[in-house]
């Protein structure tokens, strides 16, 4: 299927961009996840941070679960006969790069400014040791720009489908495979619960955990009612 410029998310894009690089979806995602893993033990039996793989697993699992979403997501809605401008708001907008990136940089203050100055050990020194191997935290932040950057895509699919639910009408199958589509976005803000155990206790890391996936919740659950509500 062509697909046009504007039309994909910036992830899909640099991916489309590499030369010679035409891989299934499944096949994709599961090289993602191997790659990451296999990263994560080499450099945990390197400098023997073992008890720093759960975390870093869960945190693979939840960027490799949001790539199968967006992939999924991304090429069911253009098999749909959705209006152009709701895949330019969707895709062209690249706000989910936008709320990535804020919520990046949130999350980077956090780790290495809010909480070592409010808690006895900060979750860098609990996961890395008091002295943190530069490469080991470099391959967490790469790991944790891709789980974010991903939310950012789960909260933006969110937003946009409430958007398209207040303007637009689709017949009873087009409708239900759009609400099939919300519902998926909320399985995936789900996914992202994988987290708790790692954050439990840190308060704030934890309510902006689950009130992200609350808020995807609850708007993509306002999308499909208003979806089925107005449809044709």
């Amino acid at each position: 299927m062509e697909v046009e410029y504007g039309e994909t998310w910036v992830y899909e894009s640099i991916v489309g961009a590499l030369p010679g690089v035409d891989l299934p979806d499944r096949v994709a995602v599961a090289i993602q996840l191997a790659a990451f893993e296999a990263a994560i033990l080499v450099v945990a039996a390197v400098y023997g941070l073992w008890t720093a793989v759960p975390a870093g697993t869960a945190a693979v699992a939840v960027a490799a679960a949001g790539s199968w979403f967006m992939l999924r997501y991304s090429r069911e809605t253009r098999t749909l006969k959705t209006p152009p401008a709701y895949r330019q708001v969707l895709f062209g907008s690249s706000i989910e790069v936008v709320l990535g990136v804020v919520a990046f940089v949130a999350l980077i203050t956090y780790l290495f400014v809010y909480d070592p100055a409010t808690t006895g050990e900060s979750l860098v020194t609990e996961l890395f040791g008091p002295e943190p191997p530069p490469l080991a935290v470099g391959l967490a932040l790469l790991v944790l720009w891709d789980v974010v950057y991903r939310i950012g895509t789960c909260w933006w699919a969110s937003v946009a489908s409430l958007w398209r639910a207040y303007r637009y009408a689709f017949d009873a199958d087009e409708t239900r495979r759009l609400v099939a589509l919300d519902a998926r976005n909320v399985g995936f803000a789900a996914v992202q619960l994988l987290f708790v155990p790692f954050v439990a206790d840190r308060p704030l890391l934890l309510w902006a955990l689950c009130g992200h996936v609350l808020a995807v919740a609850c708007v993509s659950g306002l999308a499909i009612v208003r979806q089925r509500a107005v449809a044709g």
